[in-house]
């Protein structure tokens, strides 16, 4: 099964939702950056995470997630558009733990507590909407409900989660966002908060077969209570290419490829989001350096 993101409404209008699965597209990223499982399970989460909160943008409009949590993955880095592509990577992908007391993969422990998750959304404008809120909890479901409570003042509930193999593959992946509207009733709310005690973590659905919208029926009281509106495909998209690192390599300027061409005679350079490598031979510096010389 493809991966993919639903749009839907709830409770004639007054509550916003979203859910996606992200097996494969996290899947991906754990091939990529050979991850080993609690570090999978923090990119996971926040990639899920990012994809959801891309879908919530128009047209071009893109953002990227940042959370720094002074634990040993280092930073997570996370980009994705209203298009369904995401892509994200872990400083350190080699961190892993064994389970918590939950007998859940340690994610706080190797994210950490003591820091920041932030949010920049390029939309287009001249000026770009940064919001940054400290972490409470580092499970990472927890602090993006935080997020938008305290940074956009839209009360959430956000659950991601990561299934990850004995292998170090991923097994299954999927989230949920559910946002409510001003006018949200107490007794619609009251119900939601007993479904999200009661339901089981959103990786195990995704495991057992629930597809997207199946999540939000069982989260938002059945079929009839849910408007679907929208599905999108979802998956790992890298905006890196060739002609990207040799445009970046020509801004260097021409004294600074001569450089390189002194020193290594070649160059190398790779993407931290894919880790797709790029290689530039004695001969092509040249010609990058003649590109350079007519700015």
């Amino acid at each position: 099964m493809s991966d993919y993101l639903v749009k839907a409404l709830a409770y004639n209008g007054q509550v916003r939702a979203y859910a996606v699965r992200t097996t494969e597209t996290v899947r991906e990223a754990q091939r990529r950056h050979q991850t080993w499982p609690t570090a999978s399970a923090a990119l996971g989460r926040a990639m899920t995470a990012g994809v959801m909160m891309g879908a919530m943008l128009k047209g071009d409009s893109q953002l990227t997630i940042k959370i720094e949590g002074g634990g040993p993955i280092g930073h997570i880095l996370v980009d994705s558009d209203a298009k369904g592509n995401v892509r994200g990577y872990v400083s350190n992908p080699h961190v892993h733990f064994e389970l918590n007391a939950h007998g859940k993969l340690d994610v706080a422990r190797a994210v950490g507590t003591n820091g920041t998750l932030t949010v920049v959304k390029d939309l287009g404008l001249r000026d770009y909407f940064t919001g940054q809120v400290p972490l409470v909890s580092g499970e990472l479901g927890e602090d993006f409900t935080y997020y938008f409570a305290s940074s956009e003042q839209t009360p959430s509930s956000v659950g991601v989660g990561v299934l990850v193999n004995p292998d170090h593959s991923i097994l299954a992946a999927g989230g949920f966002i559910l946002q409510l509207m001003p006018d949200t009733e107490e007794k619609t709310i009251d119900e939601i908060e007993q479904r999200l005690k009661s339901i089981p973590p959103v990786s195990k659905m995704i495991e057992k077969g629930s597809s997207p919208e199946e999540i939000l029926y069982e989260l938002l009281g059945g079929q009839d209570n849910v408007k679907i509106l929208e599905t999108l495909p979802v998956s790992f998209v890298c905006r890196c290419s060739r002609e990207r690192i040799a445009d970046a390599i020509i801004s260097l300027g021409a004294e600074e490829i001569q450089k390189i061409i002194d020193e290594e005679g070649k160059a190398e350079a790779s993407c931290h989001f894919c880790n797709e490598t790029y290689e530039f031979s004695k001969e092509e510096l040249e010609q990058l350096k003649k590109f350079a010389e007519r700015e």
